[in-house]
């Protein structure tokens, strides 16, 4: 059975995040698995250089920071993964990290800027499948529920 590949979010996907309430905080979870070797389109500058997956990826975070913090993200959490306890042993990741907004309007702000917009394309070029799912913070503590 073929895996699904997820880069960039449908346009329901996108549309029911605009539906949310956008003045609260998010906290975006984000689940990545590279490509062995990144993939641009014909005639970016990156092509052919033979860069890595993670590379690439790599070229995104330092071209997407500056807007990333501009707009009040921050990183609450991250780490690598290293062994599938409760769930499809298939399903492997290379990084997961959960971005804090202020709220979904920084995250929108973000993603239209003419400069992320540049940036985005290393995602693209880096990203083999991801996950990327908002979630409403609540309070840490001892305790699970």
């Amino acid at each position: 059975m073929a895996e699904d590949l997820y880069v960039d979010p449908s346009r329901a996907s996108f549309d029911a995040f605009k539906a949310l309430p956008r003045d609260t905080p998010i906290h975006m979870l984000n689940l990545l698995r590279f490509r062995p070797l990144a993939q641009y389109p014909a005639g970016h500058s990156h092509a052919g250089r033979g860069l890595t997956g993670a590379e690439a990826y790599d070229e995104y975070g330092r071209a997407s920071q500056p807007i990333f913090a501009a707009v009040g993200g921050s990183i609450a959490w991250r780490g690598r993964m290293e062994c599938m306890v409760t769930g499809p042993q298939d399903k492997q990741w290379d990084l997961a990290f959960i971005a804090a907004y202020p709220n979904a309007a920084a995250f929108l702000a973000m993603i239209t800027n003419p400069a992320y917009r540049l940036a985005v394309v290393h995602r693209q070029a880096a990203v083999l499948t991801s996950r990327l799912i908002r979630f409403a913070p609540l309070p840490a503590g001892a305790a699970f529920g």
